[in-house]
């Protein structure tokens, strides 16, 4: 005999900000995301719905930073876009790991590279309208020349660039990811405060 749907867990309403979440259910899952549904009651005291999509993982970017000043960047295409994209090096860390053993791991896995000297440039979140997805960007320094070790699904191309070089793309729109977008902006802050 098919077993009976059984009723959803009790909850306990409960307030987020000026938000009031009524219900929550899990309507996807996967190993690096889930997308929860809210029943809410919205600060103008109406009903509604909300849609929330929770990371795994951490993202994690690395401004990698070679001797003579020039930004190593990670190309891929993007299956979500359906376009290619260039890139700081990239990746997730899990959400009870150090946030720069994961830097580290990321720029080591994809480049080669190790860095010698890393520091976190900023945290950040992500699409938070829509997730809860955070982030933290390191300037790597000090760079040590390896072999790379992309996971087996990731057909990874690496180039070097200059920081002008970096910023006339961004300008261009040829460099579209955020991620890079704005850990290049900040180290470009610095830089040019440093000269």
């Amino acid at each position: 005999m098919p077993e009976l749907p059984q009723p959803p867990e009790p909850f306990e309403p409960v307030d987020v900000g000026p938000w009031r979440r009524r219900s929550r259910r899990v309507a996807y899952e996967n190993p690096w995301i889930r997308i929860d549904h809210d029943e809410v009651v919205r600060p103008d005291g109406s009903p509604g719905i909300y849609g929330v999509i929770h990371f795994s993982n951490a993202a994690i970017g690395v401004v990698a930073v070679g001797g003579d000043g020039r930004i190593l960047l990670v190309g891929q295409h993007r299956y979500p876009l359906d376009r290619y994209s260039w890139e700081l090096p990239e990746g997730g860390s899990p959400l009870d790991e150090e946030p720069e053993e994961g830097a580290r791991r990321e720029l080591a896995e994809e480049t080669g590279y190790e860095a010698g000297s890393i520091r976190e440039l900023f945290r950040f979140s992500l699409s938070n309208s829509v997730s809860d997805e955070i982030g933290v960007i390191y300037l790597a320094t000090e760079l040590v020349e390896g072999e790379a070790h992309p996971e087996p699904t990731e057909d990874l191309t690496v180039r070097w660039a200059t920081l002008d070089e970096v910023l006339a793309e961004i300008d261009a729109g040829d460099i579209h990811d955020l991620m890079t977008i704005a850990g290049v902006s900040r180290y470009a802050v610095e830089a040019r405060v440093t000269r």
